[in-house]
């Protein structure tokens, strides 16, 4: 089966696995899945990373972190397209949602009909749109 995580669910794969829900950790595990991440998520983590807001001695670069997640973990990144963009234009706004880099993600999930595996609780209200969602309880 085919999963999308989001950045904070990478970020506790690659450094911090205390994070993940059991259930997570076994769909992240079983090699039959595979893991996209959105290409989204890993500008997000070059940000992060180089504003020093993730602290691992897992990465010394940024393209450390593009090297482990398709090198090491064999996670698939999965590029924006035009078909998202349309998906995140009809997305109708959440109350109290409105990170750009995660209605992005989610529009993602939705046109390619996989669940998306988050811990952000406001994701849920993207269900009635469609989305399907996971949620780690850490």
């Amino acid at each position: 089966m085919r999963y999308l995580i989001d950045t904070n669910i990478f970020i506790f794969y690659a450094v911090d696995r205390n994070q993940l829900d059991k259930d997570i950790l076994y769909i992240l595990n079983d090699c039959g899945n595979i893991i996209h991440i959105s290409s989204e998520s890993v500008k997000e983590l070059i940000h992060v990373f180089q504003n020093g807001r993730i602290k691992t001695r897992r990465w010394k670069t940024p393209e450390d972190i593009l090297y482990n997640i398709r090198e090491d973990l064999g996670f698939t990144i999965n590029y924006v397209k035009k078909e998202h963009l349309y998906t995140l234009a009809r997305l109708e706004p959440v109350a109290g949602h409105n990170d750009p880099s995660d209605r992005l993600i989610i529009a993602q999930a939705i046109t390619e009909r996989i669940p998306l595996i988050s811990s952000d609780r406001k994701f849920e209200a993207y269900r009635k749109q469609q989305l399907q969602f996971i949620f780690n309880r850490r």
